[in-house]
């Protein structure tokens, strides 16, 4: 498939380094590499990933706060500089 793309010049740079490190390759097998290296790549990290884990817990108020006023609270809570 033949396409145009604009390349950022930190792209460039290393596309025309992985031509001088892999023994002349033309721009196009530079390229081409270095896009399935990173497809795969992500394949490997997404397959090794476990997934995320929330472990719940029972929360109980706790003994001798008054919930009937919220102000009152946050100042057993927080101190009286609360505001």
């Amino acid at each position: 498939m033949r396409t145009t793309i604009t390349l950022d010049d930190d792209v460039v740079a290393a596309i025309r380094e992985e031509m001088k490190k892999n023994g002349g390759k033309t721009f196009k097998e530079a390229v081409n590499e270095l896009i399935r290296g990173g497809r795969y790549a992500a394949d490997v990290v997404a397959k090794n990933k476990k997934p995320f884990r929330l472990k719940g817990r029972m929360l109980r108020p706790r003994k001798n706060f008054n919930f009937d006023s919220i102000s009152r609270l946050l100042e057993e809570v927080e101190g009286p500089d609360f505001r």
